[in-house]
Formats: structure tokens, sequence, C-alpha cells
């Protein structure tokens, strides 16, 4: 069967190229007579897989030698709980909600000090990024939190709050390598990899040196400390070892495709043919303000519940897969992250305009 266009939200498309590289070592990695799944994390073949992949990310994103990268398991949730338990020393922070993730990060971090409310796009049901030029941030406040890029609702921070001298920390997780980033405007950085890297399982975390320390919240458990990991290189236990493979494989296919600078050139070309044809339909209409849209997430809509669910069905039939809206906003969702070629896009784009010709 031929491969459909998956425009999954996460776990998402992934380079047709990696997944034939990784097919192809499955039994036998590079002469080891074993598959990386079966290799101990410990040996020196898996030490250099993690290395490279650390180094490369690094070239990717330029990341400064005073910034430690951690490959941890658990998934953005559980970075919800580890951010104040590790950063949150005077027990106040400040959260910008901008989307189902902000206010899950939002609820976790109430639970370890006052988390403070600084900004919200709720009443407009998160169709844009509210303002953040000057946002009520007090002297006691440990850090700023914001998801960069809203997945389930399609809006991105295009330029970074002001957060008056305070420790910004950003959930860049369906935006993470998409384009070029200024590591050294933020304190920490996460992101799951199963939107944009690899498979379900990975959290990558980009932390300041300065910012680890044993200093933590009384009763965090060893694995849930930062310095656990920055002392071991990410080899405390067991890490989610094939995973890691695999996003190693894609910092390789990302940098041979010209890095970041050209994702983003790319990435915005596709974005422009979706949403040049959403301003123009008479059918689907997009649901973010024009300036707050994501490169990454388009949502978009009919207006009526049972056409969504009929454009959904016949796109899948054409092999346009998980189109469908996140469950708590319905609608239809585009997922065209970096691995969606633009052939893709352009087959949704077609396929749009022959479903509103026959249903207007």
């Amino acid at each position: 069967m031929a491969r459909v266009y998956n425009f999954s939200a996460g776990p998402a498309v992934l380079p047709e190229e990696v997944l034939r590289e990784a097919a192809d070592e499955m039994l036998d990695y590079n002469g080891s007579g074993m598959s990386v799944m079966e290799m101990s994390h410990r040996s020196k073949t898996y030490d250099k897989i993690i290395k490279d992949a650390e180094a490369d990310l690094r070239t990717l994103m330029n990341i400064p030698d005073n910034y430690k990268v951690l490959f941890l398991q658990g998934g953005d949730s559980l970075v919800f709980a580890s951010v104040p338990m590790n950063l949150m020393k005077n027990k106040k922070a400040g959260y910008i909600i901008t989307g189902q993730w902000a206010k899950k990060a939002f609820a976790e971090a109430k639970i370890y000090g006052e988390a403070v409310e600084l900004a919200s796009s709720a009443d407009k049901t998160f169709s844009y990024i509210p303002d953040c030029s000057d946002l009520p941030i007090t002297d006691d406040m440990d850090y700023v939190y914001i998801c960069e890029n809203n997945t389930i609702y399609g809006t991105k921070f295009w330029k970074l709050p002001d957060t008056k001298g305070k420790i910004l920390v950003a959930d860049q997780s369906s935006c993470f390598l998409s384009e070029p980033v200024d590591v050294t405007k933020y304190g920490l950085i996460h992101a799951g990899v199963q939107k944009n890297v690899g498979p379900a399982g990975v959290q990558v975390v980009i932390i300041r040196e300065d910012l680890i320390s044993d200093d933590v919240l009384p009763g965090t458990p060893t694995m849930m400390k930062y310095k656990t990991h920055a002392d071991n290189d990410s080899l405390y236990n067991t890490p989610p070892a094939y995973g890691i493979y695999i996003c190693g494989k894609v910092f390789k296919w990302l940098l041979k495709q010209g890095g970041l600078e050209a994702m983003k050139k790319r990435n915005e070309e596709k974005a422009k043919i979706l949403y040049d044809f959403l301003d123009q339909s008479k059918l689907f209409k997009g649901t973010v303000v024009k300036e707050d849209r994501s490169l990454m997430n388009v949502p978009f809509v009919t207006g009526s519940d049972e056409l969504d669910a009929k454009f959904v069905a016949e796109a899948k039939a054409e092999g346009l897969e998980s189109l469908k809206g996140h469950r708590s906003v319905g609608g239809m969702r585009a997922s065209i992250y970096n691995a969606m070629p633009i052939e893709g896009v352009k087959k949704l784009v077609a396929f749009m305009q022959k479903f509103e010709e026959e249903n207007s």
C-alpha cells in the first residue's frame, strides 16, 4: 500500500528517508549484529549514537556551551511538574495561557506554589496571542512560562513576551526545529519529540547551566531533578534509547536539508499555500487571527459539524490522514511539520477546492 499524507498533530509524520534507513538497520546496526532496540545503553556503540545526537542538535540550534541538553522520558506532561520542582525557588511563577497545554502546565504549577495568570486568550477560544509587552510580572517570580506554538489552536508567539528580566521557560513541542531560535533568550526550552523529530517517548530539555542545582523543592524525586540527568549525560538510567537514535537520524536529515533557515523557508512556503486558499475560500475558514498563525498547525472549519465530518471521511479516502481537529475544539486541523512534503499540502488544497465545489 502507498504511504498516505499524514497530517496528524503527533505522533506525526517522519522523513521517509529516515524511516527507510532505520528499517535497513533494524536487525544489524553498523555491523554490531543487533538492533539499536536490543543494545545496552552503556555500550560504546550506543554512547556514540547519543553523543552524536546531542552534537548535531547543538549544531542545528547553535546551542551555547553554558546550556545542557537532556534527553528525558515522560513527555511534556511530566515537565509541567519538573519545571516548578526545579525552578520555583520563591514558590511563585507567571504563566501565559494560550491553550490547552499552557492551561495544564499552569494547573500543575499550582500544586507546587503560586502560579499567576499573567495573560490569557481564553476569551476568544485561544484564537490569538495576547499582548505580552507589559505583563504584571513581580520581582518575586521565578520564571515566566509560555507554550510557544499551540498545537490545538494553531497560534504561535512570533514575538517573545517581555519577561522583565525573569527567566523565560518555553514549551516548544510543536514548533521545535521548524525555524532558527536564539537559545540565549530562554532559561529552559522543552519539547516532546513526537511532533517534529521522532517517536513518542523522548523529551528534550535545553536548560541554562546556572539553573541546574540541588536546590529543588523538598520531595522532588531523584528522577525529576535536572541535575541528576545533567550530571550523567542523560544516562542516569536506561534512556528511551531507540527513540533517541531516531531523533539523531532526524537531526542529521535536517542538517542535510540545509538546517533551520532552510526549514523555515520551506515551512513558510507550505503554510502560505494552505492559508492563501483558506483566505479566499467561501466554504472553509481558518480560526486564527492572521498575525498569530502557526506554520505548523492549521485549524479550519466549514461552520457545519456534518460537513466537517464528511470532509474528514472523504479526505481519508483520498489518502489525506488525521485531519480531524482535536476533540476539545472539533473542526479540522492540518499539521504540516518539517517532514510533510509540499506535495502533501498541494494535494490537500486541491481536495479542499474540489470538496468546496461539490458542497456549496
